[in-house]
């Protein structure tokens, strides 16, 4: 899992630092907080996603392939209407849901779930994702 999570994550912070679209914000209280209620919310997903509906997919097929390609399209799905999240929780989904389907240890993936949801927030423009909202959220993101 580290060596994946390594060849994603390390490209993108060089291409966040080359383009000046990453900030290094010293890890405050406010930070530190924020990573730890997300890492929680990111714990409740992959259990929901991997523990509940993985592992009951995988009980039907002996194709794990397909119950992964499943997952990730049910996670990508969640996130409507929100093209780029849409495609980072498929792609990622994906992702996650092979290593669950060899490792059925929910931990590393929220884990990396939280790096990356982190990353794409301060990578991406907040316009373009609108705050990382879905569903209503997202259409109302400029009302505040």
């Amino acid at each position: 899992m580290l060596p994946l999570a390594l060849a994603l994550f390390v490209p993108a912070v060089i291409y966040g630092f080359a383009h000046r679209s990453l900030l290094v914000i010293p890890p405050g209280h406010a930070v530190l907080m924020s990573f730890a209620m997300y890492g929680l919310w990111c714990v409740f997903q992959q259990y929901l996603m991997q523990s509940y509906f993985h592992r009951r997919l995988m009980s039907m097929s002996r194709n794990h392939h397909l119950t992964s390609a499943l997952v990730a399209l049910m996670f990508g799905a969640a996130h409507i209407p929100n093209p780029i999240l849409m495609a980072a929780t498929t792609a990622g989904g994906f992702i996650l849901a092979q290593v669950f389907a060899r490792h059925r240890n929910i931990w590393p993936l929220a884990l990396a779930q939280t790096v990356g949801g982190f990353l794409i927030a301060a990578l991406s423009p907040s316009s373009l994702i609108h705050s990382m909202r879905v569903g209503p959220g997202y259409f109302f993101f400029n009302l505040r």
